[in-house]
């Protein structure tokens, strides 16, 4: 927290040094975020580019109320948002799969098995409405608290608990003990 609140002061400063490392330290944090939340692969990175391209634009005036990476966390949601609706105005095509299980060297029903299952859990998130998914996305992946949720959303803390708790309720019961 400390560090990011130097790096912070170092960016305001024209330190970019600064926003190198804060890509380099939240990267892979914000591509999981990004990854759980668009309904298209190919948008992954372009998010969390647009995101930096906005962080490097608000150098000297950039202030935060929480924690840089729920600011950050925050950002790629509302820009992975926008990129869905876009997509969706475009087209009506099935959406892409965008929960990937990683390559392994284990047995080809194990990997087999494996993909399904991420397939199913994935077809089960996109069924949540953006709310609860935004909100266990960004609780599960960015371990963000509810309260800085419920700032960055600008809701009660309340509210974002019951979108969560609601959230895994339909998690739960669209996938019938299958995980």
């Amino acid at each position: 927290m400390l560090e990011d609140r130097i790096l912070v002061w170092r960016l305001n400063r024209g330190d970019t040094a600064a926003l190198c490392r804060i890509y380099e330290k939240y990267r892979d944090d914000l591509l999981k975020v990004a990854g759980a939340l668009l309904f298209d692969n190919s948008s992954i990175e372009d998010v969390l580019h647009d995101v930096f391209v906005d962080v490097a634009a608000k150098t000297g005036h950039l202030q935060l109320r929480g924690s840089l990476k729920g600011f950050l966390a925050i950002c790629v949601a509302n820009r992975a948002r926008d990129r869905n609706r876009t997509l969706q105005r475009r087209t009506t095509v099935p959406l892409d799969q965008t929960l990937q299980s990683p390559v392994s060297q284990a047995e080809p029903q194990h990997t087999a098995q494996r993909g399904e299952v991420m397939q199913r859990m994935h077809e089960a998130m996109l069924e949540l409405p953006e709310e609860q998914r935004e909100t266990i996305v960004l609780h599960l992946q960015s371990k963000m608290r509810f309260r800085e949720i419920a700032i960055h959303k600008g809701i009660s803390v309340n509210t974002a608990m019951s979108r969560y708790r609601y959230g895994l309720n339909k998690l739960r019961s669209a996938l019938d003990g299958e995980l």
